[in-house]
């Protein structure tokens, strides 16, 4: 009995102990410091700052990643850091207080962190016109999958509007086998509007193809098929030949031009041959990685054009 107690002890011990040495040390994240600097400008009667954004780790080296620039808590734009953890944007601002803060997501190896507020009025002028914002600021999504933002055009001065202003939005920037849709791309901002009005923002990859990486078994051609189209060949050869002495000839000859055609619609040379035998193209992925999309709004009254921009930080993953 004691001898069974014993072991006993032991087995449940052993069970306790060995996922406790299984189980992998937690990465440590380190902390994280995020400044924002802000340099404001009027441009014909409105207000564009010039943001310069640096993230450090503790071991003073630049954080990876992307931050987004939140007015008053809203996403503005989101921007993705260079190599050294730094990042510039210019964003348009209506008119009246504004409070900026850049805000770092962080990663498996840095923790997150938020700059301090950057406080500035922005001017106020009389000409109609429209700001930009998209939120969420970044989108991480794996090949194939897909994303969503909201964009917000909020008019400005719309009371001075003498007809509905239209403003038409794109993207830019995208990695390749990517596409990017808005519902509405045409937005229509009404006389004395002052409420933001919102498209929604679908964001499309391309994952791996289903027969990337698989091996193709190529198979041989119909044995009835090559005991037609070799000798049939040195049959055309041969009455191309003598069609000058036989005028008969000439419909035999047309006879096998048809077999002839026949027989390569059902060989190699048939798309359809093809396709069953070698199977679908491999559609290339969309490449991984980090990147900035540029977003556009864009309206004109027939004689200039204004366009304002934000950006979003897309990050796609294998």
């Amino acid at each position: 009995m004691i001898r069974m107690f014993r072991h006993r002890v032991a087995v449940y011990l052993c069970a306790i102990a060995v996922p406790a040495l299984a189980a992998p040390a937690a990465v440590k994240q380190q902390p994280t410091q995020t400044t924002l600097l802000v340099d404001t400008r009027d441009v014909n009667g409105r207000t564009e700052a010039n943001i310069s954004v640096a993230v450090i780790g503790e071991d003073g080296s630049g954080a990876p990643g992307s931050i987004t620039i939140a007015d008053d808590g809203k996403s503005l734009a989101g921007i993705v850091l260079n190599s050294q953890g730094q990042a510039t944007s210019t964003i348009t601002l209506p008119g009246g207080p504004h409070s900026l803060r850049a805000i770092y997501s962080g990663n498996s190896t840095h923790a997150a962190s938020n700059s301090a507020l950057s406080t500035l009025a922005a001017t106020a002028g009389t000409t109609p016109d429209f700001s930009i914002a998209v939120a969420p600021g970044s989108i991480s999504l794996k090949q194939g999958q897909s994303g969503s933002a909201v964009v917000t055009i909020t008019p400005i001065n719309a009371a001075s509007l003498a007809a509905p202003m239209f403003v038409t939005i794109s993207c830019a920037g995208l990695p390749d086998q990517s596409s990017c849709t808005f519902t509405p791309e045409n937005i229509e901002i009404p006389m004395g509007a002052s409420k933001g009005i919102t498209s929604s923002m679908i964001l499309a990859t391309q994952g791996p193809s289903i027969a990337h990486g698989q091996s193709v078994t190529v198979r041989d051609a119909h044995p009835v098929a090559w005991a037609v189209l070799l000798p049939g060949t040195l049959t055309l050869g041969g009455l191309a030949f003598g069609l000058r002495r036989r005028r008969f000839l000439s419909r035999m000859l047309l006879m096998a031009l048809l077999a002839f055609v026949g027989v390569l619609g059902s060989t190699a040379c048939s798309p359809l041959y093809n396709y069953r035998n070698h199977g679908p193209t491999t559609n290339l992925p969309t490449p991984a990685g980090t990147y900035n999309v540029t977003i556009s709004a864009q309206s004109s009254n027939g004689v200039s054009a204004t366009t304002h921009t934000t950006t979003i930080a897309v990050t796609v993953t294998k």
